[in-house]
């Protein structure tokens, strides 16, 4: 025991014992800067001087650009870039998906390409139209209008169409209807036998999203209207509107032909499409 007590004294007087660091001049052997330490001083200089080191860099590299040079450290402007560019990449999946599924319509209404399905009218009505915008039928201004269009040459436009809010198509020509909408038959349309050259006429306001020529249905105009509604005129001699144009109801969109391999006579190939699905003309629009 007290063998130990004499270790602990010297250990303890070895830290304390004083001494003295002296700065000489080289060439004079002056003084210049003495310091008086102990073991046990430089110890906790030391110490301190390696704590202040370490946070010091600590600091340096977790608030410094110079992080991004040591291995395992991710960039802050990488990392921020890398999250919007994930944000980017999700919204364009979502856009590719609608347009996908927008194409996809686009084709059927191009080909008929559809399963058999019975519609019923008074469903078709409810799904497609809200029945507290829906007039089916014509109202005063509505039968005014039809009127003075029945006048006027065929490049006027409905200029004094109602805006008193009601919902309405009108019809692309005047004629007699020769093939009737027929699912059975895959016809989801109306053939409207008129005179020749006459007018077409879009059936609402929209924006002309189809004008090519095909094999099958000569020059098919197409119109993407509001509500989801797609409208379709196929056979026309010829085009007056192109992709991108925005028409308005009753503008000219065509002229009333025969060509295409399908047709048997000048008349128009109307069809009416609601998200996705044909729906039967006859229902919303009177052609005679």
């Amino acid at each position: 025991m007290a063998r130990k007590k004499r270790e602990q004294k010297t250990i303890t007087k070895k830290l304390l014992h004083k001494y003295r660091l002296v700065i000489l001049n080289e060439d004079t052997f002056e003084e210049r800067v003495s310091f008086k330490l102990t073991r046990l001083n430089v110890f906790i200089l030391v110490g301190i001087s390696a704590i202040v080191l370490i946070a010091f860099t600590t600091l340096l590299i977790a608030f410094t650009p110079l992080r991004e040079y040591i291995p395992g450290y991710s960039s802050t402007s990488l990392k921020r870039n890398a999250t919007a560019l994930l944000t980017k990449t999700d919204s364009l999946e979502n856009a590719i998906r609608v347009n996908e599924q927008y194409y996809t319509s686009i084709r059927k209404v191009l080909t008929g390409d559809i399963e058999a399905l019975e519609f019923n009218r008074d469903s078709i009505r409810e799904a497609v139209f809200n029945k507290d915008e829906l007039n089916i039928l014509p109202s005063k201004e509505d039968s005014l209008l039809r009127a003075t269009v029945a006048q006027e040459d065929k490049y006027n436009l409905f200029e004094s169409a109602s805006t008193d809010g009601d919902f309405a198509l009108f019809p692309p020509v005047k004629g007699t209807i020769s093939s009737k909408y027929d699912v059975n038959k895959k016809h989801y349309a109306v053939d409207i036998v008129t005179e020749k050259d006459a007018p077409v006429k879009a059936a609402a306001d929209g924006t002309v999203v189809f004008a090519e020529w095909t094999a099958e249905t000569g020059h098919v105009l197409i119109i993407e209207h509001d509500n989801n509604l797609i409208t379709a005129y196929k056979h026309n001699a010829s085009l007056s509107a192109a992709q991108g144009d925005l028409v308005k109801a009753g503008q000219v969109i065509a002229i009333v032909g025969n060509t295409g391999e399908f047709t048997t006579g000048p008349h128009l190939h109307f069809e009416l499409w609601s998200n996705g699905y044909p729906i039967n003309p006859i229902n919303f629009i009177d052609f005679e």
